[in-house]
């Protein structure tokens, strides 16, 4: 799939933009004063596969606790700030990998140099967050409402004030919790600026709405070639943002690890619990790194053909199952025993 060019930007050990790979990134939600509880969290989020963490730093107090929380992780931490441009000094001398943060909400323009030159000094960049809900009230009264338009402009003004101060290893966000309205601005900035774009519908709501608002917004966006860098902003445990964002990049083909997973709907020719067995199958594979495709299907009629480009499954029928590879039969199992099997043969392979 074509992408959008854009400017290639080190954040600790990876890239975003450019010809880099399209990467995943979600947020702690631990407080990360208590350094323990955010490694703990962070090193699962690694686990599932997220490429870049980012942090909330409210205060001094976090900023000492990022000291030690990088020192026992293994992919790069951005520092969350707003407003105080103490914070973000001291975060960046305490080992963060980027900032995030709107250089027009830190106060006078030399203090905007003085985070960009510490930042340029140590090869951090910095993001530009733009969000739906915290436009400038002069943008507000211009277009009359939150827009694409504004949402643009906001982001733009951001942006002059960075270069103005010769800094240009910036990544770019503008979010909204309306979909329509995130997919435009997206559009519409892409077409303006050349540096890497970080995807997320924000406030996407729980696990279920959220990860249908997000699979359309950012979905949307990646099958025109737009987008460098994803977060799924979910309302829960963030290993789940990591898991559907990995999800969506796997569909478009931008990830090529991992257990690709396909079931059937079930009709009333299924004879056996298939929903239980695919959701079975589908929980013992969550951190499985085989590059394979799984196929539950519930029709020993039409379940291997429709499935022939899966490289392992099971076709149910009347109390039993069919294990097949490649669309060809291997075995004939009892039902409860086709989940256990299934998992064997995996293991095998």
């Amino acid at each position: 799939m074509s992408r959008v060019k854009t400017k290639k930007i080190k954040v600790g050990n990876t890239y975003i933009g450019g010809d880099a790979p399209v990467t995943v990134q979600s947020m702690t939600n631990t407080d990360t004063r208590n350094s323990e509880a955010t490694v703990a969290q962070i090193v699962q989020l690694q686990e599932a596969g997220c490429h870049i963490i980012r942090c909330a730093v409210p205060d001094m107090s976090a900023c000492e606790s990022i000291k030690e929380i990088v020192k026992h992780i293994n992919i790069p931490l951005v520092a969350d700030i707003h407003f105080d441009y103490r914070l973000a000094l001291k975060s960046i001398e305490n080992g963060v990998s980027a900032l995030r943060i709107n250089p027009g909400n830190i106060g006078s323009i030399e203090k905007v140099r003085e985070v960009a030159k510490a930042a340029k000094d140590r090869g951090i960049p910095i993001r530009i967050g733009v969000n739906s809900g915290s436009l400038k009230k002069n943008i507000l009264e211009k277009y009359g409402r939150v827009c694409p338009e504004a949402l643009v402009e906001s982001a733009l003004e951001h942006v002059r004030i960075l270069e103005n101060v010769n800094f240009d290893d910036i990544v770019l966000s503008i979010k909204s919790s309306n979909v329509q309205q995130m997919i435009e601005s997206y559009r519409m900035i892409s077409k303006e600026v050349k540096y890497p774009l970080h995807l997320g519908v924000t406030e996407a709501g729980t696990i279920w709405r959220g990860t249908i608002k997000s699979s359309i917004g950012i979905g949307t966006l990646l099958a025109e070639g737009i987008g460098d860098t994803i977060r799924v902003s979910l309302t829960g445990n963030p290993v789940e943002e990591v898991r559907v964002g990995r999800e969506i990049l796997k569909t478009f083909c931008y990830i090529n690890e991992g257990i690709e997973f396909i079931s059937c709907p079930t009709c009333g020719r299924t004879e056996i619990d298939l929903i239980s067995i695919a959701e079975e199958v589908e929980k013992r594979l969550v951190n499985y790194n085989k590059n394979i495709k799984v196929a539950v299907m519930g029709c020993v009629v039409n379940g291997p053909g429709e499935a022939r480009e899966a490289d392992i499954g099971i076709a149910g029928g009347r109390g039993e199952g069919l294990i097949f590879k490649k669309g060809e039969i291997v075995k004939k199992v009892k039902e409860e025993e086709l989940v256990d099997e299934l998992i064997e043969q995996i293991k095998s392979m």
